[in-house]
């Protein structure tokens, strides 16, 4: 159980230090050297871990896709039937808890691998969930589930992104969350001011 705190702690140390290095110099710039000293590990610690620096910008990777996992489960049970945005607005809370880690892996560093894992990620876990959503109510999906959820995740984080890039939240999550929603369910010619569908929005109001 040390042990394992041990390398929690190391591997913490390591990636906190690479995030910040990141967002200042940029990954291409970075050695294993400049990682292990602002981390305070040794070379040799860090090799015992992992394979090289992309290897940890992986494992930083990964770590944030369980993390956001974790806090997406309890909320996804509640969107079970529709849209209800609660999914949306728990990755943005995770994006403000998480911000540097975010910026790093969005802004495509690491020849955009990081990024990709990312994507790749969200768009297989949004297409199960489109694919059982569609069982649970008996509806026959019109547009692809693996297509319908690469769409839905390229839209998503390039929100995530913008909210990631702001200092302080440019509006409310909960109002960005409610013209999310909007937008889910009337369209971007609605959302354009052009007439739309009359789709009663998710509280019952017209």
């Amino acid at each position: 159980m040390a042990e394992d705190r041990r390398t929690r702690r190391t591997r913490r140390a390591l990636g906190g230090a690479l995030v910040e290095l990141v967002l200042e110099r940029g990954f291409g710039a970075l050695t294993v050297e400049d990682i292990t000293e602002r981390g305070d590990v040794a070379r040799a610690t860090f090799y015992a871990h992992f394979k090289g620096k992309d290897d940890l910008f992986a494992r930083v990777t990964r770590d944030l896709l369980d993390e956001l996992a974790q806090r997406l489960e309890p909320v996804m049970a509640d969107s079970a039937v529709g849209f209800t945005g609660k999914p949306v607005l728990e990755m943005l809370r995770h994006v403000t808890d998480e911000r540097d880690t975010y910026r790093a892996v969005l802004r495509g560093e690491g020849d955009g691998k990081p990024l990709q894992m990312f994507m790749d990620a969200c768009s297989a876990y949004a297409a199960r969930e489109f694919k059982a959503r569609a069982e649970r109510n008996d509806v026959q999906p019109r547009i692809d589930a693996d297509l319908l959820a690469r769409v839905w995740v390229g839209e998503q984080v390039a929100v995530l992104r913008w909210w990631a890039e702001q200092d302080a939240p440019p509006v409310p999550a909960e109002e960005a969350v409610r013209m999310l929603l909007d937008l889910a369910l009337r369209g971007r010619y609605w959302a354009s001011g052009f007439p739309g569908p009359d789709v009663p929005a998710p509280d019952g109001s017209a």
